[in-house]
């Protein structure tokens, strides 16, 4: 899906989109930032499209205090944007008139107060979010610490925690979608959806429809991921011949992150696992700590990886392989299931592989988990 993305001063990319409001009217905000310099302050309409923010109204502090308001026919996110300072707020027009503060000392989640109900359910969810999302990066970087060390029991736990952690993150995300009472804040924990199991996001996404019938921003978005479903699951292009064992990889050549042209070719020479996925394929995040556990171990014996995305959205293709860590040769055509890839290759299910000798001959298919560490162990001596 193209949801528009907002950078707030977390460390998590952050997806909005607009919603009905009950009032339908005016609304006002009376502020106060402590620790801050009199200076312009920036009311911004955010919204569900790639269409650029609108500023509704602007105000000049005096000692920190100041008062915006804005129109608005439908309950959204906006923002609190300021003149001179990197900071910036974000809060859901769910009261007519609401009361905020905030601290320029502080720039988490935390530097602001918000105490309408929709601001309240939506920092809980932010903060969340945010101490799950740092749990998971601190034992991602455990398992890269432990991968070359002879510590296999210390690995084998904090893979075993990182699985327990996935789960609890998935089942957060999905647990505010069922049951916030909020439409807006329903919607922006759905951005977050993609790494869950797409069959039970797909079952919420429904559900939605039942739960704020009158929303016309619930209805645009229950449209939205139907249109989505829909096209992944269009019949997808097939080879006459899919290349398998003994046969010539078929060559190709796509933009890399850069927008810069690599062909597998290149990589001539070289015992290369090209790996196909995307960034919204839950099977293939999850394979991903089994590539770069294969990577690292074998990149100094003449093996490397070419993953080819077949995400149509690059911003969340570079952010998946940032997440991620996968720190190897990346491409795609950004064409989805059209992909130049999945006709020449024949494959109808991702995550799929070809594991190439130096000579670009296909030495096996579909090495996944234990087997693909296996099977290297064996042909990289």
């Amino acid at each position: 899906m193209n949801l528009f993305k907002l950078f707030l001063s977390t460390p998590l990319c952050l997806i909005i989109i607009s919603c009905n409001n009950n009032n339908n009217n005016k609304f006002t905000i009376e502020g106060k930032i402590k620790n801050i310099k009199d200076q312009h302050i920036y009311l911004e309409q955010m919204y569900f499209s790639e269409k650029t923010s609108d500023v509704l109204d602007t105000a000049m502090m005096e000692n920190g205090k100041f008062i915006l308001s804005g129109m608005a026919n439908e309950e959204g996110l906006f923002r609190l944007r300021l003149e001179k300072n990197p900071n910036s707020y974000i809060l859901v027009n769910d009261q007519s008139v609401i009361e905020f503060t905030g601290d320029a000392k502080d720039n988490s989640i935390d530097g602001q107060e918000i105490n309408t109900p929709a601001n309240i359910s939506l920092k809980k969810f932010i903060k969340g979010l945010v101490s799950k999302n740092n749990k998971i990066s601190v034992t991602s970087q455990e398992i890269d610490s432990l991968q070359n060390s002879s510590a296999d029991s210390l690995a084998t736990v904090a893979k075993s925690n990182m699985t327990e952690l996935e789960k609890d993150f998935k089942q957060f995300i999905t647990t505010y979608i069922d049951s916030s009472a909020d439409p807006i804040v329903t919607l922006f924990a759905l951005g977050y959806s993609n790494s869950c199991d797409q069959q039970v996001i797909k079952k919420s996404v429904e559900n939605l429809a039942k739960r704020f019938p009158q929303n016309k921003g619930v209805a645009t978005a229950v449209q939205e991921y139907r249109n989505f479903w829909n096209k992944k699951n269009e019949p997808k292009p097939t080879n006459n011949k899919k290349p398998t064992v003994g046969d010539l990889a078929p060559d190709f050549t796509m933009n890399d992150t850069e927008g810069k042209p690599f062909s597998l070719h290149q990589l001539k020479g070289q015992y290369v696992l090209v790996d196909f996925w995307a960034s919204w394929c839950g099977p293939c995040r999850g394979e991903n700590p089994n590539v770069v556990a294969a990577y690292n171990k074998y990149k100094n014996k003449n093996f490397t990886v070419l993953s080819v995305s077949l995400d149509e959205d690059k911003d969340a293709w570079i952010k998946a392989i940032k997440d991620d860590h996968l720190t190897w040769k990346h491409i795609s055509d950004l064409k989805g299931w059209s992909s130049l890839a999945v006709g020449m290759y024949g494959f109808d299910g991702i995550p799929y592989n070809v594991l190439l000798d130096p000579q670009g001959k296909i030495l096996a298919t579909e090495l996944r988990e234990n087997a693909l560490d296996e099977f290297l162990g064996k042909t990289l001596k």
